[in-house]
């Protein structure tokens, strides 16, 4: 009887977490939606960047801008990012992008373990990898959905969720807007 209490105890605590994993979103539900996001076609050339980091409260922790040189080559993207953080630091990521069939994408950086992936539809673009984020001297590996959405030719909506062992973090924020070109 006890170790039944035990079981149920630990299913009720665990259900919470577990649910949110299964009634999200999907790619797919953007298919009709326009205009349609070509990521070659939008990441290519300079893309400006403003951004947050809000933690799990919604508490805004960090604040940053990011200057984006994107250049692809056939299916082969290049995004170099250049973050400026509120508090003055900098970093900067290398995107390695290939395009595949049907809107699927990979890709790597220097802070992604492993290869993220990826899938375009309609104006929307789905990515999940594995970040590895220096805080304070120890490097975490944290997982992130992430969520891009074409508003128009030059400007984009991102959000992604941060999570570690299925814990949600907190999310960044971001709004993309593509340099017209002279």
């Amino acid at each position: 009887m006890q170790r039944r209490r035990l079981l149920l105890a630990a299913t009720a605590v665990a259900t919470p977490v577990l649910l949110p994993g299964c009634a999200g979103q999907s790619v797919a539900d953007y298919a009709a939606e326009k205009p349609v996001l070509d990521l070659a076609q939008y990441f290519n050339g300079i893309v400006d960047a403003q951004g947050m980091f809000q933690d799990r409260s919604g508490k805004v922790v960090k604040r940053f801008s990011v200057v984006m040189h994107c250049q692809w080559t056939g299916d082969q993207g290049v995004l170099d990012e250049a973050f400026t953080y509120s508090d003055g630091s900098t970093e900067r990521r290398i995107w390695r992008l290939v395009r595949g069939a049907d809107g699927r994408y990979t890709g790597t950086a220097g802070d992604v373990v492993g290869q993220a992936t990826g899938q375009a539809r309609g104006n929307a673009f789905h990515w999940t990898y594995t970040l590895a984020l220096p805080v304070d001297g120890t490097v975490y590996h944290v997982d992130m959905d992430d969520w891009m959405y074409q508003m128009d030719e030059r400007v984009m909506l991102n959000r992604a969720t941060m999570r570690k062992f299925g814990v949600r973090l907190g999310e960044v924020t971001l709004s993309f807007t593509k340099r017209a070109v002279p």
